[in-house]
C-alpha cells in the first residue's frame, strides 16, 4: 500500500515553474530517492508535499487521507517528518533541548524515552554532546541532531532533503549506514540526495528528477546500471 502518493504535482514561484505535472509514489516500508541536479525541484518536492509550499494543481496523499492544503505541523502531526536542506537545528540551544522539540506533540512519555534512548544509540556522537550548544558543532553532528530529533517525533514516512551535502566522507558513510537502520527496524523514507551513487545503493526505487519533471523511474539497481544515469551522475562514461 502507498503510504505517500503524489499526483500531477504543479507548483511554481512567481512566473517560474518549478514542478510539472510530477507524480510518485512511497509504499510503507520503502526506501525512495529522488536525484537530479541543482534546480531540478527535489527540493521543491519536499517542500510541498511537507505543506511549506501550495501547489498551482495536483493532490498530495498521506496515509490515504489529502494533504494538499494542510498546514505544516499538521502534517508533520500526522507522522510526515521532514529533515531539511541545512539542517534546520535550532543553533542557541543544547542538544538535549533540540531533541526534546522533536518530541513536542507527544504525551506518550515512556515511548519517548524508548525513541530517544534508540535515537542516541544510532548516533553516539550525538549522545557525547548533549549538553553542548547545537550550534558549536561539526557539519556532520548536526545532520546527525536534525535526523536524531526528527526520530523523536515517530515519523510514519521520514523525508530527508540532502543528508550528505557538505559532509566528510567518513560522516557520509555514516549518515547512510544509519538511514539502512533506520528502514531496517521500520521506518518508510525519502530521500533527496545529490550523491546519487549513495543513494542509488540505498534505496529499493528511484526517481530522476530534471527541470522540474519526473524522466525516470525504477528500481533503484536498475536506474544505477542505466548509461543515462551513469553518465548524468554518476560520473561513469
Amino acid at each position: 500500500m502507498s503510504l505517500l502518493e503524489v499526483e500531477n504535482l504543479h507548483v511554481s514561484y512567481g512566473a517560474i515553474q518549478a514542478l510539472r505535472g510530477c507524480s510518485l509514489h512511497v509504499d510503507e516500508g520503502e526506501i525512495v530517492t529522488l536525484i537530479g541536479g541543482n534546480g531540478a525541484g527535489k527540493s521543491t518536492m519536499l517542500r510541498t508535499i511537507s505543506g511549506l509550499l501550495t501547489p498551482k494543481q495536483g493532490e498530495i496523499r498521506f496515509d490515504g487521507n489529502s494533504i494538499r492544503k494542510a498546514a505544516p505541523h499538521l502534517v508533520a502531526r500526522a507522522g510526515l517528518i521532514h529533515v531539511p536542506e541545512g539542517r534546520g537545528i535550532f543553533a542557541n540551544l543544547t542538544v538535549e533541548e533540540n531533541l526534546q522539540l522533536g518530541a513536542f506533540s507527544r504525551t506518550d512519555h515512556q515511548q519517548i524515552r524508548e525513541d530517544r534512548e534508540r535515537a542516541l544509540t544510532l548516533f553516539p556522537r550525538v549522545r557525547e554532546r548533549l549538553r553542548q550548544a547545537a550550534g558549536t558543532l561539526s557539519g556532520g553532528e548536526q545532520q546527525m541532531v536534525a535526523i536524531a530529533r526528527a526520530l523523536l517525533a515517530r515519523p510514519k514516512l521520514l523525508m530527508l532533503d540532502e543528508p550528505s551535502l557538505g559532509l566528510a566522507p567518513q560522516v557520509v558513510q555514516t549518515i547512510f549506514q544509519v538511514i539502512r537502520e533506520i528502514n531496517r527496524t521500520g521506518t518508510t523514507i525519502l530521500l533527496v540526495e545529490q550523491n546519487a551513487a549513495m543513494a542509488l545503493n540505498v534505496a529499493h526505487r528511484a526517481y530522476v528528477i530534471e527541470v522540474g519533471s519526473i524522466e525516470m523511474e525504477g528500481p533503484a539497481s536498475e536506474l544505477a546500471k542505466s548509461d543515462d544515469i551513469r553518465k548524468a551522475y554518476l560520473g561513469i562514461h
